[in-house]
């Protein structure tokens, strides 16, 4: 895949699109072959970190005890203390209306089971469950801005039930060039990722939250 092809396909995406009232994403479709679901070695799943942001504030909350707390307050969008977290656990209506506000939770490693009693089940379905791999389960005292901005560039790249990707790299009106560079570098981790590398690849489409795929 080269940048060029990558950035023929945005400008054409961009061109066609209708106008909406609101920011359409720009999504990066992998369709996968030679990939066995049923083997746990064969399934994606990882985070990729890209160079740019996808061109929206992504928002973060943090489940966290007395001594993150001030941390916790200037730094994240929102935080519960764990003397909140039996609401939560009691009001699931509650706990639905705070994982759709947040894309990502982090979560203070020494009372990570209070969190997984109280959140785990609304969370762990909708994949937001703090996750050690993306580093949002952190030390009671810790700085929580580097985490935070390095979540803003954060993907998880993860095949449910078929051998497909589907991931946000980029928003309409950023800049393409940036949309561009975080497609080739997600990319270029998705196959590094795989058993057979660019063997694995069928096909590669980008699209718009509206609109109909164009192939890379």
């Amino acid at each position: 895949m080269e940048k060029k092809q990558v950035l023929e396909a945005l400008q054409k995406l961009t061109k066609d699109a209708k106008e909406r009232k609101f920011a359409q994403s720009v999504d990066l479709i992998v369709n996968l072959k030679n990939i066995d679901m049923k083997k746990a070695d064969q399934q994606v799943d990882f985070y990729a970190l890209l160079h740019h942001t996808v061109g929206k504030k992504l928002s973060v909350c943090a489940l966290i005890g007395g001594e993150l707390a001030s941390e916790a307050k200037n730094t994240c969008d929102e935080s519960i203390g764990e003397r909140e977290f039996d609401t939560y656990a009691k009001d699931k209506k509650a706990s639905k209306k705070l994982a759709a506000k947040h894309q990502w939770f982090i979560a203070q490693a020494d009372i990570m089971p209070k969190v997984a009693q109280a959140f785990g089940r609304v969370l762990g379905s909708r994949g937001k469950m703090p996750n050690p791999k993306a580093g949002c389960i952190v030390p009671p005292k810790t700085s929580l801005k580097p985490l935070y901005d390095k979540l803003q560039k954060t993907v998880r790249i993860k095949t449910k039930n078929q051998p497909v990707l589907h991931m946000k790299v980029g928003t309409i009106g950023q800049k393409e060039d940036e949309i561009a560079d975080n497609i080739m570098t997600v990319y270029d981790q998705i196959i590094h990722h795989l058993p057979q590398e660019e063997n694995n690849i069928r096909s590669v489409f980008l699209k718009l939250t509206m609109s109909k795929p164009v192939k890379l």
